[in-house]
């Protein structure tokens, strides 16, 4: 059950279309005073070091966060460019070293009176990720919490200011986590229907992968809600046999964001960092990416 660590893949394609989101999301939500308060369901260690024995592993940053950073790169759109500056921000000069998750960036966007709810399973990375939050000094501001996020949130919904922003990225390598997303958005939206929820899945050949966000829509729709739908596609899914007949599987070829109740300015800002990201961060000619909204 505790074999997915993020570290293996931070700052890989799927980060790069996840964290575009939330920094943009969350740049609308702290627009106004009220305080808001931010659940991360599966937080992770906080911090990747990109020239540490994982991510260096697997390489996946070079595919993804590194192409924005690379010489010759043509000017970034407004939702990408922000991205790359808070990510940059992390490190020094043009090196990256450090690749911040969601409870680092979400950290750096919020106000001294919002509040980080951070759940963490993975005992390794809960160690990591008490160690990265103390080193902040957020004092009450960030709450690290050894618990199943799916569960966890439910204590915390509706917030006593009414504004809050869930985001909910399981590794999915138990089935079930599908049928646990869709459960948790149907709980979530009826103690607090006016939240922000954004849910990441990877885009795999699995009925359940393709189920998801076709099941959400209909959970937003039944609900009276808008939602919002991007997905970006790096290569092909089909596994290939080389020369010497190995297979070659492809590795996470695609992942999507689905989020209810959107902030309104998400639309346009994904509608122009699209485009560029599937242009950047492609591996092969099958690269793309869509984007399409309803409801409410």
């Amino acid at each position: 059950m505790f074999s997915y660590r993020h570290a293996f893949h931070a700052g890989n394609h799927a980060d790069v279309l996840k964290h575009t989101v939330l920094i943009a999301a969350l740049q609308h939500l702290t627009e106004k005073d009220a305080a808001l308060t931010v659940l991360d369901t599966h937080a992770g260690a906080g911090l990747y070091r990109l020239d540490g024995d994982y991510a260096s592993t697997s390489g996946e940053a070079a595919d993804g966060i590194a192409r924005l950073f690379a010489p010759g790169t043509p000017p970034l759109t407004p939702a990408l460019q922000d991205y790359a500056d808070l990510v940059g921000a992390f490190n020094q000069g043009n090196t990256l070293r450090v690749y911040p998750g969601s409870p680092f960036i979400a950290q750096r966007l919020l106000r001294s009176h919002d509040k980080l709810k951070l759940f963490e399973l993975h005992p390794t990375d809960l160690r990591s990720l008490a160690g990265n939050v103390a080193q902040l000094e957020a004092g009450r501001q960030v709450a690290v919490l050894h618990e199943d996020g799916f569960e966890g949130i439910k204590k915390f919904l509706p917030p006593p200011t009414r504004r809050a922003l869930v985001l909910c990225d399981p590794s999915y390598e138990i089935k079930s986590d599908y049928a646990k997303v869709l459960d948790m958005a149907t709980d979530s939206l009826k103690r607090f229907a006016t939240g922000t929820y954004a849910f990441w899945y990877p885009i795999i050949p699995r009925p359940e992968a393709h189920d998801l966000p076709r099941r959400l829509k209909t959970l937003a729709t039944k609900s009276g809600k808008s939602w919002l739908h991007a997905t970006l596609t790096v290569k092909s899914s089909k596994v290939t046999e080389s020369a010497t007949g190995d297979t070659k599987r492809p590795g996470l070829p695609a992942s999507g964001m689905f989020l209810v109740n959107p902030p309104y300015t998400l639309k346009a800002a994904l509608k122009a960092a699209l485009p560029q990201m599937a242009e950047l961060l492609a591996q092969d000619k099958h690269a793309t990416h869509t984007l399409e909204s309803g409801g409410g």
